[in-house]
């Protein structure tokens, strides 16, 4: 099945723009859908939050990929337990980083989740 994930072509200023087109605020990809994602702060981060990517799981998701924000830090307990309990894999890093990784690992025609902090 062919990949139709979006492109992450810039970050910063407050938002990004995906497949040329410019998104405000934080991006919450899944199932290669892009979302708004009501989160300005890694605090915000809930399970809750990600409810969208528990409602697809892990048989459609490898992992997901968190971009906490300008510097690197570790999700809420919380929120790191719900995904183990949900058998869905978390890689965290810097938005800047994150984007970066979306990209590539999209073109490889990884199965991944992106929740994205904006900066």
């Amino acid at each position: 099945m062919a990949r139709s994930a979006p492109t992450i072509d810039s970050y910063g200023g407050g938002g990004f723009r995906l497949s040329g087109a410019w998104r405000e605020g934080s991006l919450l990809i899944v199932a290669d859908e892009p979302r708004t994602w009501e989160v300005a702060s890694l605090a915000e981060v809930t399970p809750q939050s990600l409810a969208p990517v528990f409602a697809v799981g892990h048989a459609e998701i490898e992992f997901l990929l968190m971009g906490v924000g300008a510097a690197n830090a570790l999700p809420p307990r919380e929120v790191r337990d719900s995904l183990r309990a949900a058998g869905i894999g978390l890689e965290f890093m810097d938005t800047a980083a994150a984007a970066r990784l979306y990209n590539v690992l999209t073109s490889e025609g990884r199965r991944i989740a992106a929740a994205l902090i904006a900066v």
